[in-house]
């Protein structure tokens, strides 16, 4: 290794003027009297939750959105004041944790709000939760045919105040499941009217993710949950017919040549002898490997860009090296940048090209980027 790399090189630069571009455009295609909860989970896709939140608390959204109550514990010692909505609920024994921190769980069994109203009873407050209803994603929320049921059943737990309800489409982004959607919605409405007939008075109206508040207007109610879209991951995801706000990527995935060498015609690369050198190359070591979240079913099938162009991996994957054949690329040399994700010159690589190569979406691409791989944080504001 070159003793002038004092550090590393391979980082996750994530743009917060794209990020915070993303919002806005987001914004102003749904329009102005619908909400916005940025969703925020799993690190914001890869992102880095902290700073994510931190710019878009700053740019103007409502909301945030987490997975679990770690996450929006993280969010509050970072500094953020906005309601934060933890879409998984919780586990026994946070209830006080999501007191403390002051954080909305959202409901769907008996058992979690039957603890979670002692607990608030005790420390004589009244929590605000939000009720998942299963519309037919067949995951987590309270059956539709059963809202009226468990309607009731709050009605007796006096320290939980059902401020929201919510549901996730299946398949919003899916032309060919736009009945199925409108029934989704359907059934929404329905679980929404149970609930008011019973004496709750919810105010938030929750059902659009992403692809379902971009195509389904209908769906919008007066707050929506953005997370691909933020993080401009929709390639893979919505239809090429769709009618979308320009969105940019924000993560790009970059690091640079360690070493490079010369190998001969008939000798093989890395592990398994996958790769055969059919002439004599010139071929540069990365430092990325699978342990950094760079997949190892990219070995062979995918491409980095080196001064611009493209250089194929060849070899498999290693846990910490990746292996590129820069022979046709002019004047290549140690310390080069190298562009995994991103756009150097002409060429891009974007995530959902590297999905596309594993049978995935972009979604997993970003969030399967290790901790290991500093997020380097860019924003000119």
């Amino acid at each position: 290794m070159p003793n002038n790399i004092s550090h590393r090189p391979t980082v996750a630069q994530i743009d917060l003027d794209a990020l915070a571009s993303n919002f806005h455009s987001s914004k102003n295609f749904i329009g102005p009297d619908v909400k916005i909860m940025a969703v925020v989970k799993a690190n914001a896709y890869g992102h880095g939750a902290a700073q994510c939140a931190l710019r878009l608390e700053k740019e103007g959204v409502d909301w945030f959105g987490v997975a679990i109550p770690e996450e929006g514990v993280e969010l509050r010692k970072t500094g953020i004041s906005l309601p934060i909505l933890c879409l998984g609920s919780f586990w026994p024994g946070q209830e006080v944790t999501l007191i403390v921190h002051d954080l909305t769980p959202v409901i769907f069994d008996e058992s979690a709000a039957r603890s979670l109203n002692s607990v608030a009873k005790d420390a004589n407050k009244t929590i605000d939760v939000h009720v998942k209803i299963d519309t037919g994603m067949g995951r987590i929320g309270i059956r539709h045919e059963t809202a009226e049921k468990f309607a009731n059943f709050l009605q007796t737990r006096s320290n939980l105040n059902v401020q929201g309800m919510l549901t996730h489409f299946a398949s919003a982004e899916d032309t060919a499941s736009d009945d199925f959607t409108n029934l989704q919605i359907d059934r929404f409405d329905q679980a929404v009217a149970a609930f008011k007939s019973v004496g709750h008075n919810p105010t938030i109206f929750d059902l659009a993710n992403s692809p379902g508040a971009f195509r389904h207007e209908n769906s919008r109610a007066n707050l929506v949950r953005l997370g691909g879209a933020l993080y401009g991951l929709l390639d893979d995801i919505m239809p090429q017919s769709a009618k979308m706000p320009p969105l940019k990527p924000v993560l790009s995935l970059r690091s640079k040549i360690a070493h490079v060498k010369n190998i001969i015609a008939g000798e093989s690369l890395g592990y398994g002898r996958t790769f055969m050198i059919k002439r004599d190359s010139l071929i540069a070591l990365v430092p990325i490997g699978y342990a950094d979240g760079y997949h190892r079913g990219l070995s062979n099938r995918a491409y980095a860009i080196v001064k611009g162009k493209r250089a194929p991996l060849v070899g498999r994957i290693s846990m910490d090296w990746t292996l590129i054949d820069v022979t046709d690329i002019t004047g290549v040399a140690v310390n080069d940048n190298v562009c995994l994700i991103g756009h150097d010159g002409d060429e891009e690589i974007r995530s959902a090209d590297l999905a596309r190569e594993l049978d995935t979406i972009g979604y997993e691409i970003t969030c399967g980027i290790a901790p290991r791989v500093p997020r380097i944080f860019v924003e000119e504001k």
